[in-house]
């Protein structure tokens, strides 16, 4: 009998865990199915109350009004670049001064880490202000440098990369020494190859990041062809309406770029997620 009642027991709380996973799986999808029935309604059918789920007659014409509207090309270049080139300098400056603060001994090096820590516990709006007045200094408003700008340090990128180098033994480094490799020749030879799970997470996150900005973007750029996608869409919103089934097929377009990336680099994807608990 208590067989029995604990296999019942077993199988209830399989049920139910499945049933969740079921129901936290339609709530996750639900939204992008909606933004698919939507960029293929008409405005009036979008803004129907009760709202209506599926749209009378499937229709293209949407797309073909956000491309018109918005030059989706420049777009997709801006995005990709500043993607890119903020990933670079997150990898390579994070790298460096993640193994000098793990492995090195300098004056100051305890300060210094304070700063990085302060930089990271405060929110990036606070640095939109002083990062654009030396944006503007510089005369490169509208431009790929003024995109990338926020992203040449990354506090969180130096604390991560820090975790990975002190995981590394200090006699890895030593033997390297002995075998003739300078302080250079050790970071980029041994020590930097072993924290390639950690670089790959660090590279995911910041491209996530970078794609979803949308603050920066928009403070920066004045000219549409000089913005990334997330600003772009920004702009076919109206002060006082805004046609949502072109709004939901920009958005459609501007997912692209991602889904494929994600087919292609799905674990790498899912490693980073996993490893700085990003989403």
């Amino acid at each position: 009998m208590k067989s029995a009642s604990l296999e019942r027991s077993k199988k209830l709380v399989k049920i139910l865990t499945y049933a969740f996973l079921a129901l936290g799986t339609i709530v996750m999808i639900f939204p992008f199915v909606w933004m698919i029935l939507t960029s293929s309604k008409t405005v009036p059918e979008s803004m129907q109350i009760p709202p209506t789920i599926f749209p009378q007659e499937f229709t293209l014409k949407n797309f073909s009004d956000v491309m018109a509207s918005l030059p989706f090309v420049n777009l997709y270049v801006n995005t990709g670049l500043m993607i890119l080139f903020r990933v670079i300098c997150a990898v390579v400056f994070s790298s460096m001064a993640g193994y000098a603060f793990a492995k090195l001994k300098f004056r100051y090096k305890n300060l210094l880490f304070a700063i990085v820590l302060v930089q990271m516990s405060l929110p990036s709006q606070i640095f939109i202000i002083p990062q654009y007045q030396m944006v503007a200094k510089m005369g490169a408003a509208n431009t790929i440098f003024a995109l990338v700008f926020p992203g040449l340090v990354s506090a969180f990128g130096t604390f991560f990369l820090l975790q990975a180098y002190m995981g590394i033994p200090t006699e890895i480094g030593e033997a390297a020494y002995l075998d003739g490799c300078n302080q250079w020749e050790s970071f980029y030879k041994v020590m930097f190859p072993l924290t390639s799970s950690s670089v790959a997470a660090l590279t995911v996150f910041t491209a996530v990041f970078a794609y979803g900005d949308l603050m920066w973007p928009q403070v920066v750029t004045s000219d549409v062809k000089m913005m990334t996608l997330s600003a772009g869409l920004a702009n076919l919103r109206g002060q006082f309406t805004t046609n949502f089934p072109v709004l939901m097929a920009g958005s459609l377009l501007a997912m692209l770029p991602m889904i494929v990336l994600y087919l292609f680099f799905q674990r790498q994807f899912i490693e980073g997620v996993a490893m700085t608990g990003g989403k």
